[in-house]
């Protein structure tokens, strides 16, 4: 049972971080330049996957690939020519390199062929009885390395619940296209999950907090503590646990709590 003074505190800390003045300091800021759907979707989608490190770094690393795509990364993903491919050959974000972008872009030119969004990639694999979103994780990562010739080291960069990872970057992207509220901070754009199933996403600095107030007892941080500290958090708000993640990552990195 979590103390109702701590409860108190969160639910304080959750109003204050989950403000539109959280956005420009926060990776969320480069999909929100966008109106189309498809185009905010691509958008999340790389600022989540670039997301280790520090923030303004990997604002401008997805700031500098949206440049590459001339702002329309979803034309650019289904239409883009070996000229327009050429341009991505100098981007590079840490270990993300030129080889891994371009196939993505393969990744999501062969989806949005098919599809009218990138929720698909994630949904098609779940039921709406699903407690969480473990399947559609495990599911999206079989599925966005289904296409021939996929480079072996492109799968470092998607994590999956099948190797115990905590998926933070897809459930911190999940949560952006999922989540519904009135602070103009998430866009729940997605219809077919639902935010009682996302899985709060889980750092060394979200750990850390969740561990102080007592929210998570493991020492490792893997998927199992992830699914701890959700179920933990859904004792506080079952159909909208991960609205926390706005006071355990406010904490963590901008109190250094």
């Amino acid at each position: 049972m979590i103390p109702e003074k701590v409860q108190i505190f969160l639910n304080r800390k959750v109003e204050e971080y989950n403000q539109h003045s959280f956005i420009q300091s926060d990776p969320i800021c480069v999909p929100h330049r966008y109106t189309k759907k498809q185009d905010i979707e691509i958008a999340a989608f790389f600022s989540a996957i670039f997301a280790w490190g520090k923030r303004p770094i990997i604002i401008s690393k997805a700031t500098s690939l949206m440049d590459l795509m001339d702002h329309a990364p979803h034309d650019f993903c289904l239409h883009a020519g070996a000229n327009e491919l050429k341009r991505l050959l100098t981007f590079k974000h840490r270990t993300f390199n030129a080889t891994d972008l371009l196939y993505f872009v393969e990744f999501l030119r062969y989806h949005y062929s098919n599809n009218n969004s990138l929720e698909t990639a994630f949904s098609q694999w779940m039921q709406p009885e699903d407690i969480d979103t473990a399947r559609a994780l495990s599911g999206f990562y079989r599925y966005c390395f289904s296409l021939e010739d996929v480079p072996q080291r492109s799968k470092k960069h998607i994590s999956t619940p099948d190797r115990k990872s905590t998926c933070k970057r897809l459930n911190m992207f999940l949560r952006w296209m999922v989540r519904k509220d009135n602070r103009g901070v998430d866009f729940g754009l997605w219809e077919n999950i639902s935010p009682r199933q996302l899985i709060c996403p889980i750092d060394v600095h979200v750990a850390r907090v969740a561990r102080h107030f007592r929210l998570i007892h493991r020492e490792q941080t893997d998927w199992t503590t992830a699914l701890e500290l959700t179920a933990c958090l859904k004792e506080l708000c079952p159909e909208d646990p991960v609205k926390y993640d706005f006071a355990l990552f406010g904490l963590g990195i901008t109190e250094n709590f």
